[in-house]
């Protein structure tokens, strides 16, 4: 059945974004391999982000009030004793919280390398949740700059409504979604590809050693093939509210008009 949407399903946003993190990494670097030049090789590359939220793991993070049973005798003699001592000991209200426990959050990345010298040349990430908040951000915005110092292109893929863009002056154009292609050679201005909600994902170029041209990348081809593999519409919940963060109303209305006209019916409230 496919997803219900043109472009990117913001519902991917959830609990089952690392899943598809990993398999739009496997299915970039399958696509440029068939496409980069005899020089050249796409490699996977796993490295880990620290994550103090992890909302993709933690479904729910509400307080949960707990009222222990008190069974209190009163006896006639005795009534302001009594009194006294329940008050004295009666159990707390309880609560229960999540604790932001740092986690270690594997995540993959494209690398284009050089085959004769093995030579970085372009590093393509796919940002998470883990670095578009909190430390992990911090890590990654670390990470980004020491790159960026390198003769290495750097191409980053945000496909993430929430969360921290990336430090750039100036102000980024009203989008949801995001490609920043920093070359070598253009530094230190980044190009930046802008994508709408209801807008088909873009072929972007990713740039290779001189004078060797760019390489097309189809992002929605590589998207629509992770659909077609996992069939991700089995495993969303399109009747739910989305991920956050909220749409603004006439987003909102064409969301649901795109559930409703795919079959799906959405709960009311969402």
């Amino acid at each position: 059945m496919g997803s219900p949407f043109p472009g990117m399903d913001p519902y991917l946003e959830g609990e089952m974004w690392m899943e598809f993190h990993d398999r739009l990494a496997n299915q970039i670097s399958e696509q440029l391999l068939q496409r980069l030049p005899e020089r050249y090789v796409a490699l996977l590359n796993k490295h880990y982000w620290l994550d103090t939220g992890a909302l993709e793991i933690v479904s729910d993070a509400r307080a949960r009030s707990i009222y222990p049973d008190v069974h209190v005798v009163e006896l006639p003699e005795a009534k302001e004793a009594v009194a006294e001592y329940v008050i004295a000991n009666a159990p707390a209200r309880e609560l229960e919280l999540v604790s932001p426990i740092p986690q270690e959050i594997p995540a993959l990345s494209v690398e284009i390398r050089d085959v004769a010298e093995r030579r970085l040349v372009t590093v393509i990430e796919i940002l998470s949740p883990a670095n578009k908040r909190g430390e992990g951000w911090e890590e990654y915005d670390a990470k980004r700059l020491e790159l960026l110092g390198t003769r290495t292109h750097l191409v980053e893929i945000d496909l993430l409504r929430a969360g921290q863009r990336i430090h750039l002056l100036g102000e980024l154009p009203p989008a949801p979604y995001f490609v920043f292609t920093s070359r070598v050679q253009r530094r230190p201005r980044t190009q930046v590809f802008p994508i709408g909600l209801r807008e088909k994902l873009p072929t972007i170029p990713i740039p290779l050693l001189p004078p060797d041209p760019d390489v097309p990348l189809d992002l929605q081809a590589a998207v629509d093939t992770c659909f077609n593999l996992v069939r991700y519409e089995r495993l969303l919940d399109y009747t739910q509210p989305l991920p956050p963060p909220e749409l603004g109303a006439e987003d909102a209305q064409w969301v649901e008009e795109k559930i409703r006209a795919a079959g799906y019916t959405k709960q009311d409230g969402g």
